[in-house]
C-alpha cells in the first residue's frame, strides 16, 4: 500500500492523462476553425492555461474536462476569426491557409512512434477531407459563426445544443448557421479526379514544368483556372490571382527561368498531391491543387515563409 503522497498521485495521473490526452482533438479543431496551424497551437495553448488556472477545486466541478476543453477552445477560435478579418484584410496580397505536410513522406518512421504523442502540432492534425486546401479556402468565406457551427457539427458531429453554448446562439440559430455553411461548400465543390487520378495529374504538371514545356502545362490546366499566391509580403509573388491556363503557364514558365535549380517534389499537401518547390535546399513554396474533369482548375501556392515551418526538414535531405 503506497504512502499518501503515491496515493494522491495514483489518484490525479487518470485526470492528467485524460487532459493531455485531448490535445490532438483540439488541434485538429482548432486548425479547422482557424486554417492556421501557428494560430492552432496558440489557441490550445491559451486552452490549458485557462484549465490550470482553475484551482483543484474547480477542476474537480468540472463533469466531463473533454467537454470542457473542447467549449474554450472553440470560444477561443470564434474570438480569434472575429478579430483575424480585421487582420486579413490588411495582410499584402492574398492569404491562404496554412499548409500541411504528410509527415511521414519526410521523416520515415517519426509520425506515432513509440505511440508516444507527437510534439509537433502538424503531427496532430488529422489529413482527411475536412483539411483540403480546398475546403479550407471555402470556409474561409464564412463568417466565423458559419465557420464554427458548421465545424462543429458536420465535421465533429457535435449536436447542436452542445454547438449553441459554444457559439452563443439557439440551437436553431446554429442548425441555420451550418445550413448555410453547407450550401458555400456544395456550390464551391467541383467533381474532383479519382486520387490515382490526381496524382497523375501533379506528376505530369511537374514535369512539364520542369521541362518548361508551355504547350503541355496549357494541356493540364482548365482555360478557367485560377492561382493565387500567398507571400505575405515577406516575399516577392503575385499579389492577384493569376487567370486563365494559358497566363498560369506563362507565369510558371517566368519562375522557372528567373530561379534556376529550383527543384520540384511530389508530396502530398493537406492530404492531397502537390508541389513542393526548393531552392538551394530551402523549401520556398507548397502547392496545392483542385482538379475537375482531368485538369488543374485551382493552384494555392503559399510562399510566406511564416507558414512554412512544418515543412523545415531539420537538415534531413529530401528525394523526388
Amino acid at each position: 500500500m503506497g504512502t499518501p503522497v503515491e496515493q494522491t498521485h495514483d489518484r490525479r495521473e487518470p485526470e492528467l492523462s485524460e487532459i493531455l490526452g485531448e490535445r490532438r482533438h483540439l488541434t485538429n479543431l482548432a486548425y479547422r476553425l482557424l486554417g492556421s496551424l501557428a494560430e492552432a497551437e496558440d489557441a490550445v495553448q491559451e486552452t490549458y492555461t485557462r484549465w490550470y488556472a482553475m484551482t483543484r477545486r474547480q477542476q474537480e466541478a468540472v463533469e466531463s474536462p473533454g467537454a470542457w476543453l473542447t467549449t474554450v477552445a472553440g470560444r477561443i477560435c470564434l474570438d480569434v476569426l472575429g478579430s483575424a478579418r480585421a487582420r486579413r484584410e490588411r495582410y499584402v496580397g492574398a492569404w491562404l491557409p496554412e499548409p500541411l505536410p504528410d509527415r511521414t513522406e519526410w521523416f520515415s518512421g517519426r509520425s506515432g512512434s513509440g505511440g508516444a504523442e507527437p510534439t509537433d502540432p502538424a503531427d496532430r492534425v488529422t489529413l482527411d477531407e475536412s483539411v483540403h486546401m480546398a475546403f479550407l479556402v471555402v470556409l474561409e468565406s464564412m463568417t466565423p459563426a458559419e465557420r464554427v457551427a458548421f465545424v462543429l457539427h458536420d465535421v465533429f458531429r457535435y449536436p447542436f445544443p452542445e454547438v449553441a453554448g459554444i457559439v452563443g446562439r439557439t440551437p436553431a440559430a446554429c442548425r441555420q448557421l451550418a445550413t448555410s455553411a453547407r450550401r458555400r461548400i456544395r456550390d464551391a465543390r467541383a467533381s474532383a479526379a479519382p486520387a490515382a487520378g490526381q496524382a497523375a495529374l501533379v506528376r505530369d504538371f511537374k514535369e512539364a514544368w520542369e521541362a518548361k514545356d508551355i504547350k503541355a502545362l496549357v494541356g493540364l490546366l482548365d482555360p478557367a483556372a485560377s492561382m493565387t499566391s500567398d507571400g505575405g509580403g515577406l516575399v516577392g509573388t503575385v499579389l492577384r490571382p493569376v487567370e486563365g491556363g494559358d497566363l498560369i503557364a506563362q507565369y510558371l514558365i517566368h519562375i522557372a527561368d528567373k530561379a534556376p535549380g529550383l527543384t520540384l517534389l511530389e508530396r502530398t499537401v493537406n492530404g492531397r498531391p502537390g508541389l513542393v518547390a526548393q531552392h538551394a535546399g530551402t523549401t520556398v513554396t507548397v502547392a496545392a491543387f483542385d482538379f475537375d474533369g482531368g485538369r488543374v482548375t485551382r493552384i494555392w501556392a503559399v510562399r510566406n515563409p511564416e507558414k512554412l515551418r512544418p515543412w523545415i526538414e531539420d537538415g534531413t535531405e529530401a528525394t523526388g
